[in-house]
């Protein structure tokens, strides 16, 4: 699987397909012991710095923070500066606020994913592709069954993320969950710049070629996702914007509506969100997917059209 289908999984996609669609796996707890140890030693950095960026005026303070949705468990990425930031920040802010809501999440999700009737998704793919489509599903763990019900953009997400899993990635251990818990233990609020119902519709409303062209890229670029994930995140460790932009650069020239979806739409909404909380006193953590801050269209360049200074302190 290429580097860029793990930077859209882990860095820019809704971090909504990534907790629900590891719940998928029918064995999760067992499935991924082993693969919990793997990936403690493999993917362990050394003097991790992942950029946070800073827009303020006379009353307000933002910090902007690229997360990763599903890392290993164990992982030390967390800087001095960062805990400084987020001990004085009144509220978090994530793509969605009200993630325990599992159940609202899911009926959000099931609202848009399903086809009307089930359709085997060998059926749906060429069939010289048929073979490594039977592959990918055996290593994901997530039944055929929950596969053949899904449209093609939640089934290529699916089979993505089951992969991340497999090797020992995990949302319970993502950037986002360690926040949300830390947030809640000092008892400050959490919101979300999304409901459930809108990052799911990113998706929904994707044209049918879009939709298989993802499908068909995730099943021909199957690899070494271990290898490249770690790539990865080295560049998101070292806060190196540069080489996470490049892969989404890779991206527009061969899935241009889906970066529309999934990044240019979703970063414009986000950066009105942050005019608009400039006029609100207080200091605020946002923590998005580290694909929405870098590149051509990332928040902060779409902030600084509207004259809006941004500062990376990280």
């Amino acid at each position: 699987m290429s580097l860029r289908k793990h930077l859209f999984i882990a860095l820019g996609l809704t971090l909504l397909t990534a907790l629900l669609f590891l719940g998928l796996r029918q064995d999760p707890a067992t499935a991924n012991r082993a693969a919990d140890a793997r990936a403690e030693a493999s993917f362990a950095i050394k003097d991790a710095r992942p950029a946070l960026w800073l827009v303020a005026d006379k009353d307000t303070t933002i910090y902007l923070f690229g997360t990763i949705h599903i890392l290993p468990k164990g992982l030390k990425w967390r800087t001095a500066e960062f805990d400084a930031a987020v001990r004085n920040a009144d509220m978090l802010v994530l793509e969605v606020g009200n993630l325990d809501d599992k159940a609202a999440i899911a009926a959000a999700m099931m609202n848009v994913a399903l086809l009307p009737a089930p359709l085997p998704l060998a059926e749906r793919v060429p069939p010289a592709s048929r073979e490594k489509l039977a592959k990918l599903v055996k290593a994901s763990g997530v039944p055929e069954a929950a596969l053949d019900r899904f449209e093609d953009w939640a089934a290529a997400v699916t089979l993505t993320v089951g992969i991340l899993n497999d090797i020992g990635l995990s949302s319970e251990n993502g950037v986002e969950e360690q926040l949300r818990a830390e947030f809640r233990a000092a008892k400050k609020p959490l919101s979300g710049l999304e409901t459930a119902a809108e990052q799911f519709s990113y998706f929904d409303t994707m044209s049918g070629a879009a939709q298989q062209a993802l499908l068909l890229s995730v099943i021909e670029e199957a690899g070494n996702p271990r290898d490249e994930f770690a790539k990865m995140l080295g560049s998101w460790a070292s806060g190196d914007e540069a080489a996470i932009a490049v892969s989404f650069d890779d991206e527009m020239q061969t899935s241009p509506e889906l970066v529309d979806k999934l990044i240019r739409q979703r970063n414009a909404n986000w950066a009105r969100w942050v005019e608009e909380r400039l006029k609100q006193p207080g200091q605020v953590m946002v923590a998005v997917g580290a694909g929405h801050l870098a590149g051509r269209d990332s928040v902060q360049a779409m902030l600084r059209t509207k004259k809006i200074g941004v500062q990376r302190v990280q």
